[in-house]
């Protein structure tokens, strides 16, 4: 009987077997945890984080909104710092969690910031 972990990283190697990030399209790697939610920017050709944000930064976790409205901050912040390394396009990890909820936010806050999937 597998545990619910284990179950979710089955998924999570089954998502990144399929897809890879470049230095030209790296991979917008995201973590939700119970209280906050992470993105990075990910080259695995050379292993190196290119930007990241959170739901920690000082400018979104002062703002007082529920945790899907900080999430669309956290896109936005991703995407903001992606374009100004003069990236555009990027490869969506959703991390073996459902595109649904914080995970979509994420996602609708990078598109709005002018990320390409």
């Amino acid at each position: 009987m597998n545990t619910k972990s284990e179950q979710r990283q089955k998924i999570k190697y089954r998502i990144r077997k399929k897809i890879s990030g470049t230095a030209s399209k790296p991979r917008l790697s995201v973590y939700r945890s119970n209280a906050e939610i992470y993105a990075q920017l990910i080259d695995d050709v050379t292993g190196v984080t290119l930007a990241s944000a959170s739901s920690k930064d000082k400018n979104i976790a002062a703002q007082k909104v529920n945790k899907t409205e900080k999430s669309k901050l956290v896109g936005g912040a991703v995407a903001q710092k992606a374009i100004e390394l003069g990236l555009s396009a990027v490869v969506f990890d959703r991390g073996g969690n459902l595109y649904h909820g914080r995970v979509k936010a994420v996602a609708e806050g990078a598109r709005e910031g002018g990320l390409k999937f």
